[in-house]
């Protein structure tokens, strides 16, 4: 077994940064007075300034100078936060998982780093929150770091608690809680197979007795959250095929937890109903299209 590297789709990071710059744009870079109504500074108008030429330079691609002007701007008002969540956008534009160069894993870090410092000065900050838990999941892959996917796990988490709800979190709680547990079974059965001569655990076949307890013990209250989290996620979203597919994963792994031969064979199938839905669905969107 084989776990896939996940990369978040270019079409969210363009998502994201265009939302950034609706905000950039609209409010802040231009605006003659402060929040609290105060006239701005000469430094604080430097720094909106600095973030609309940064804005340009993103725009254009150009995401050295465009990191240089967002720091810039960050340094002249450090609660300027669209300065900062844009130099964390930048370089989490630029990241790359699995890519083992140092210049790739100090974006990831400079990301993190910058998205972290918009929290410490608004704590709540969706933007900074969902850009952590995104980072933190895709450095997490390649090295495989349990640690890191759990770390990513609680700022989904934090989303939850702060907008229960958004279907997004839910979803990417089911995806972890998978990859965690589908790493763990793929280790299991390979250090099972190493000791055995003859007679090996097939991918598919359930697994012996003693190595089902212990993927029980180690893993089953995470598949039964991953579970919960992504039916959750369905219930606030009917046509979240996505989340559904990992549903369907998540039974599978249900499935090496279950004593009997009948509770597999009903999750299992419980799986393919899953796949069929989602077959359903995408016929339904092509239709829609056509």
């Amino acid at each position: 077994m084989s776990i896939r590297c996940f990369r978040v789709p270019a079409s969210l990071l363009i998502a994201f940064a265009a939302a950034l710059l609706a905000a950039a744009t609209a409010s802040e870079p231009r605006k003659l007075y402060a929040q609290d109504g105060t006239p701005l500074t000469q430094e604080q108008t430097e720094a909106r300034n600095a973030l609309n030429q940064g804005v340009e330079a993103f725009k254009r691609g150009q995401f050295d100078e465009a990191a240089r002007l967002f720091d810039h701007a960050k340094q002249l008002d450090p609660r300027l936060l669209n300065a900062r969540l844009y130099l964390a956008t930048t370089y989490a534009s630029q990241y790359i998982p699995g890519a083992p160069s140092e210049e790739n894993l100090r974006n990831g870090r400079q990301a993190i780093e910058e998205f972290k410092g918009v929290l410490a000065v608004d704590a709540e900050n969706l933007s900074a929150i969902d850009g952590v838990g995104s980072m933190l999941f895709q450095m997490a892959g390649a090295p495989y770091s349990p640690n890191f996917f759990l770390e990513s796990k609680a700022y989904h988490q934090k989303h939850m608690q702060i907008q229960p709800d958004d279907p997004e979190p839910y979803y990417w709680i089911g995806v972890i809680n998978w990859t965690l547990s589908f790493r763990g079974n793929a280790e299991l059965r390979g250090r099972y197979n190493q000791k055995v001569r003859g007679k090996e655990v097939r991918d598919f076949d359930p697994l012996p007795t003693d190595l089902r307890a212990q993927y029980l013990r180690d893993f089953g209250p995470m598949i039964d959250e991953g579970i919960e989290a992504l039916r959750h996620a369905i219930s606030l979203r009917a046509d979240y095929d996505d989340a559904m597919a990992y549903l369907n994963l998540m039974y599978r792994r249900k499935a090496d937890t279950v004593a009997t031969k009948t509770e597999r064979a009903r999750l299992n199938e419980m799986a393919d109903d899953l796949l069929d839905q989602i077959k359903e669905i995408k016929q339904r969107r092509a239709q829609q299209r056509n």
